[in-house]
């Protein structure tokens, strides 16, 4: 009976070993991939964002040589974005088209490919793996997805240990795609719109159009990762009257100086726009609305202390009128996030001006 209780108990306390063990790796892994999400934020500079890509795959998954290719829509071909690891010297980077090969395939289908043993393929090609590593012995390919379409694959091939890619290693590895999809297509997008006109004329900021689209991005990102955004309206008290006094150009110098202001104060990932007339609003990516405002009313002092128009003698003093609104706590869609701020916007002028007001509080 002794020996049956004892067996029990050593049973159990290897159970909850075994219990502890998993909660651990489960706690590292929650720890990454929240690191890894704030550095593919931190920056929009798409070769960066490869970069970072690539890092972060490498310490989850311990390759001899991994590559990122995109997908270009226009000529159905992937190509070669950067490689890193063990691979040939010669190996000079070329565009593989959709349904060519491992990545080719994987793009093609949009399902990921493990290949544990290639001595035991049959059904895919390894020519490509061929001409980067001189003996691709195991392969691991994901596809990276975004909005329901393939837009690039993640390769990697051989282990550093020398063992065979498994499904532990393409699950970790899904999860990492899918935060990488959505950096990309910031990137992208920031990138198409730095060909366009996105920013206002006069104070430089963004304007309108670019603010829109990318708002449109940062909700999508919010609710893939259950993170909040907030989105804040500011308004010059008096306004009109600097204009009527001092003349429109002076008022122009005002709206360009508090611009600096603006961009001086706040995050470089923040998005600062602005709206309109003597209107600027900002988007405050993974910032709840206690933090939001914490930082509103440090750049409310900011804006206090500041005396416009300095150079030309005028040490003009002003205050603003600032409006917060959160998504998902206030608002579900763009459209009425953007309503409440400016409604709160609105209410901190009609209560006396140089006030903050939360959409809540309306």
């Amino acid at each position: 009976m002794a020996d049956k209780s004892n067996l029990t108990m050593q049973l159990l306390r290897e159970e909850i070993h075994r219990l502890k063990a998993g909660v651990r790796q489960k706690e590292r892994e929650l720890s990454f991939f929240i690191n890894a999400g704030k550095l593919l934020t931190s920056s929009l500079e798409f070769k960066k964002i490869v970069q970072t890509i690539l890092e972060q795959a490498h310490l989850l998954v311990r390759g001899q040589m991994w590559t990122l290719l995109l997908f270009d829509e226009n000529s159905k071909e992937l190509n070669f974005e950067m490689i890193k690891g063990k691979y040939k010297k010669t190996f000079k980077p070329f565009s593989i088209k959709a349904g060519r090969g491992i990545p080719g395939t994987v793009v093609k289908t949009g399902t990921p490919i493990l290949i544990s043993n290639i001595k035991d393929n049959l059904k895919y090609s390894t020519e490509i793996e061929k001409k980067i590593l001189a003996r691709p012995k195991t392969v691991l390919a994901v596809p990276i997805i975004n909005k329901k379409k393939t837009i690039g694959v993640l390769e990697m091939v051989n282990k550093e240990d020398q063992t065979s890619f498994d499904s532990r290693d393409l699950e970790l590895l899904l999860k990492l795609v899918d935060q990488a999809a959505i950096a990309i297509e910031r990137s992208v997008l920031y990138q198409q719109m730095s060909d366009l006109v996105v920013t206002d004329d006069l104070t430089k900021l963004f304007n309108y159009r670019y603010l829109e689209q990318t708002l449109d991005i940062e909700l999508r990102r919010s609710q893939r990762y259950k993170s909040e955004i907030s989105l804040v309206f500011l308004d010059i008290d008096h306004f009109k009257n600097v204009n009527d006094v001092h003349g429109h150009q002076t008022g122009s110098q005002v709206l360009i100086e508090l611009g600096k202001v603006l961009i001086e104060s706040l995050r470089d990932v923040d998005i600062i726009a602005r709206y309109g007339g003597d209107e600027f609003v900002i988007v405050l990516p993974e910032t709840n609305v206690e933090t939001t405002f914490f930082i509103i009313t440090r750049l409310q002092k900011k804006i206090r202390e500041f005396k416009f128009l300095k150079k030309r003698g005028l040490n003009l003093r002003l205050t603003v009128s600032f409006g917060i609104a959160g998504f998902p706590v206030h608002a579900k869609n763009k459209q009425d996030l953007i309503k409440l701020a400016d409604m709160a916007m609105y209410k901190a002028k009609n209560e006396g001006r140089d006030k903050i007001f939360i959409a809540g509080e309306i």
